[in-house]
């Protein structure tokens, strides 16, 4: 009798691409590592760059953006749940289902090199499984799965919205209460799910909007200083590499121009950013005052924070007052300066559309620990400026525990302070709502969540 072989199906090639965003999403989980730094350092180590590189920050944003999403559809896929899957399984079975829901990528190539990962990071007994799952995944479209993973809108709208939009629904709570009302909450959600396009800012003096606008952006909606740069690289502008410009969200910016335009009576020459790294606010704060004979004063209490707020004003002319200094200690004497602006630490839940992963490496406990940080952040901001300055106090978190309870909190405790309407601060920004205080919004304005109070120490 002749002997039968078995034919053996060739295994997948994964590509480059597909495993460094594997490996990026890994190194987040296991490390605690920031996407936005990790995967460019990869892609550069590894030499993938043009439609690879494309594929891969997509890949690996994008399946870190809607994974509770794909999580929900996972588990309805095995049936001991999602959460018996070992890490490394759950975050191939993310990227394939991101691949199938999510991008227009064939279902043999998204299932293949899917279940591929799979086998080269935990071995051959999980394959079956992965390739049964990521079939049922891929029978049906990512809005019919929502219908059914996603609880009734009526009986639980917070969990449903959490499940069809990729939000922790602590989060979808917080902002809940911070917009006050339930009529724009889906919409915000959404917005926060479309990756924002890169935005530079003109450095003051050193260059104009109207010559970034002539190497191909796009002027700024808001800001004097913003422009946009859709598709395009930042680091392969020449303006950008001298100093002259930076990346820097339009709402960071309108942050450090309304501080600026506060009115200050008598001497205005000494200004401090109190928590400057990574240095946008303070290189657009340190042109406005130089433009008025002032000089800015850049503190951070992380030396390599300092460090980057340095390199941020890499393009003025030296010196350039830079410290490495805990504000909650100030190595300054009380009242020593006019403008203060307190852009404190915070759960940077304002910038979700930019960081995707936070929204799943923050928890309530955080906040709550930010929060008696940023009080004495703000005490320390009002006792560094002299009676009739200003303070800007500034979070890219809409979450009212560290934006109005932490001002409330802190002006409350204190006979020499009053709040000022900071939107008349912003006058060319159009439904920034009851005030005083400013909240800027994705869905809104486009830009990062940003809150803006304005103090006047009296």
């Amino acid at each position: 009798m002749a002997n039968q072989t078995r034919r053996i199906r060739p295994r997948t090639e994964i590509d480059a691409a597909r495993q460094t965003a594997y490996d990026a999403l890994r190194a987040v989980d296991t490390d605690d590592a920031y996407l936005n730094l990790t995967l460019p350092r990869m892609l550069a180590a590894r030499g993938l760059g043009g439609r690879d590189a494309a594929f891969a920050t997509e890949l690996a944003n994008g399946t870190a953006r809607l994974r509770g999403s794909y999580d929900a559809v996972i588990d309805a896929c095995v049936q001991a749940g999602a959460a018996s899957l070992q890490p490394e399984v759950l975050t191939a079975l993310r990227i394939g289902a991101h691949q199938l829901l999510g991008m227009r990528v064939a279902s043999h190539a998204a299932v293949a090199t899917s279940v591929e990962l799979v086998r080269a990071s935990v071995g051959e007994r999980p394959v079956r499984l992965a390739n049964a799952v990521l079939r049922r995944i891929g029978g049906r479209p990512l809005e019919r799965w929502l219908d059914e993973v996603a609880p009734p809108r009526d009986d639980d709208l917070v969990g449903h919205l959490a499940v069809r939009h990729s939000h922790p629904e602590w989060i979808v709570s917080a902002f809940r209460e911070a917009l006050g009302c339930g009529n724009e909450l889906e919409t915000l959600l959404a917005a926060d799910n479309v990756a924002p396009t890169v935005t530079l800012a003109a450095r003051p003096g050193l260059l104009t909007v109207d010559q970034l606008v002539r190497e191909g952006a796009v002027r700024g909606r808001w800001s004097p200083y913003a422009a946009g740069l859709p598709g395009g690289d930042p680091g392969a502008l020449l303006q950008v590499r001298r100093g002259r410009a930076g990346v820097q969200d339009e709402g960071s910016q309108l942050a450090a121009l309304a501080l600026s335009r506060a009115d200050v009576t008598g001497r205005d020459d000494r200004w401090l950013d109190l928590c400057a790294g990574p240095g946008g606010k303070a290189a657009l704060l340190t042109g406005l005052a130089r433009g008025r004979l002032a000089t800015l004063v850049a503190s951070d209490r992380a030396p390599h924070r300092a460090r980057l707020a340095l390199s941020a004003l890499r393009g003025y002319p030296p010196p350039s007052a830079v410290l490495v200094a805990d504000a909650t200690r100030p190595a300054w004497g009380e009242a020593a300066f006019d403008r203060v602006i307190a852009d404190v630490p915070c759960s940077g839940l304002g910038a979700l559309r930019r960081r995707p992963e936070s929204r799943w490496r923050r928890t309530p406990k955080d906040v709550a620990e930010l929060v008696q940080l940023q009080a004495g952040l703000l005490n320390s901001a009002l006792d560094s400026v002299r009676e009739g300055g200003v303070v800007a106090y500034v979070t890219c978190s809409p979450h009212v525990a560290e934006t109005r309870g932490v001002v409330d909190s802190v002006v409350g405790g204190r006979g020499d302070v009053r709040e000022e309407d900071a939107r008349a601060l912003l006058p060319e920004v159009a439904d920034l709502g009851a005030g005083p205080h400013v909240q800027l919004w994705p869905h809104r304005h486009g830009t990062d969540a940003i809150f803006v109070c304005s103090l006047r120490r009296s």
